[in-house]
């Protein structure tokens, strides 16, 4: 088991590059657009604002959701193009697209998904070498072939081999897999797929085949806390879906087998609270409501999670996990010490003290697990961490109202050297 101390002894903690204030409220969710220059954020009031990354400044800002319910999530994709989906605890989410003048006055749809809960939606996350790999296995130029989904319905059985269940599902309605939302369902302790152009249900995991199912594989796991979806290249255009639970378990569910997952592991004795899969979508991380971070590989062919290195915080709580797409390093987000401490019981001995609530990021190498550094900027609870696209910034977020970019191990450029080198090797 790795800690995380001995980042302690490093040399100091980096500054932020910048931080973005605006918010009134505390910031709930970040995210970067795939291709431009442009941060998402969302706070508890129900705000959504759009920053420029190079510039620093506010773009554009849109009350998304009621002040009550508030912007709990965001996501952007590639498969999305210009627009974004907002989760807010009113049970709906809604799509907006980017204008030349800033956000959209007005969603250009909304999923009323009915589901009040403190799990955020995921897009479906596709390897960034799938195009290359799926075009190979299919033989041909023409690009990938689409991501299928089957729609719910209430024939077949319960438990289906995905082997035997592939000509059953292609018979039916198959949808691009970027175009589908995954989100905890009206049962609490339920994952539900929505296609996001029609706004419509497509399937529920574990599948319902009766009022009077036994052996209910989630009912006893309490709250799902958070899921990520994702194709992995072995799944043949699939989709495949992580989900973590209040009991501090995480299941593997694929699509073509709805009735029970393909796999179960419990790497946290209390709620497992986030979950990120790395870039290839061959292995991730996850945190809790514990003091542990647990970082998995999967095994496609049988199924099976494989953990790789078990962190050890110092404090308990992380509410926010991600991995930079070049899966070399990945963060975490912390409560506070203080929320940890009345959390657990414990008296807030540092308030007879004096002392600030401290809220930690934390870095970590992705594939060995030893950690990089702290983080220490924030003055409450950090809610999410995201990286951009070409692995140059990580934001983090959080209850104190503000959103702090950092410049981490940028990744290197090729010099003309190196250009030269590949091109003569070619």
């Amino acid at each position: 088991m790795a800690s995380d101390r001995e980042s302690q002894r490093r040399r100091p903690s980096p500054d932020p590059v910048a931080v973005l204030r605006g918010h009134r409220a505390a910031v709930s969710d970040a995210c970067f657009h795939p291709d431009l220059p442009l941060l998402f954020s969302g706070a508890a009031d129900g705000e959504l604002r759009v920053w420029d990354t190079a510039s620093h400044r506010t773009v554009s800002s849109i009350w998304a959701h009621g002040g009550a319910a508030g912007v709990y999530s965001i996501a952007a994709g590639s498969g999305l193009g210009n627009a974004i989906i907002s989760q807010g605890r009113d049970g709906l989410c809604k799509g907006w697209v980017i204008e030349e003048a800033g956000l959209s006055r007005r969603p250009i749809f909304t999923i009323k998904t009915s589901t009040y809960h403190f799990c955020k939606m995921s897009l479906v996350k596709v390897p960034c070498s799938a195009h290359g790999t799926q075009t190979k296995l299919n033989g041909s130029n023409i690009g990938p072939e689409p991501q299928r989904v089957p729609i719910e319905d209430n024939t077949g059985s319960d438990v289906l081999n995905p082997a035997e269940g592939t000509q059953e599902y292609d018979q039916g309605s198959s949808l691009d897999g970027q175009n589908i939302l995954t989100i905890a369902g009206q049962e609490s302790s339920e994952v539900e797929l929505w296609d996001i152009k029609n706004s419509t249900k497509i399937m529920c995991l574990p599948k319902r085949c009766s009022a009077n199912m036994t052996g209910h594989p989630t009912k006893q796991k309490g709250l799902c806390m958070a899921v990520q979806a994702f194709i992995p290249c072995e799944s043949g255009g699939y989709v495949n879906i992580l989900s973590s639970y209040e009991d501090g378990s995480t299941l593997w569910w694929d699509v073509r087998k709805p009735g029970s997952p393909l796999s179960s592991v419990k790497y946290h004795s209390e709620s497992a609270l986030s979950i990120a899969i790395d870039g290839l979508c061959t292995g991730g991380i996850s945190g809790g409501a514990d003091n542990k971070i647990a970082m998995f590989s999967l095994d496609h062919q049988k199924g099976m999670f494989s953990l790789r290195n078990e962190i050890e915080s110092e404090r308990p709580g992380i509410a926010g996990t991600a991995i930079r797409p070049d899966n070399k390093i990945a963060a975490t987000a912390g409560w506070d010490h203080r929320r940890s401490q009345l959390l657990s019981g414990e008296p807030a001995s540092f308030e007879r003290k004096g002392m600030e609530p401290e809220a930690k990021l934390r870095v970590y190498n992705y594939n060995k697990g030893n950690a990089l550094a702290i983080l220490k900027y924030h003055s409450a609870t950090c809610a999410a961490v995201a990286f951009s696209h070409d692995c140059k910034l990580l934001a983090s977020c959080s209850a104190d109202t503000t959103v702090a970019l950092w410049e981490l191990y940028p990744p290197k450029t090729p010099s003309k050297i190196d250009i030269t080198t590949e091109e003569a090797e070619k």
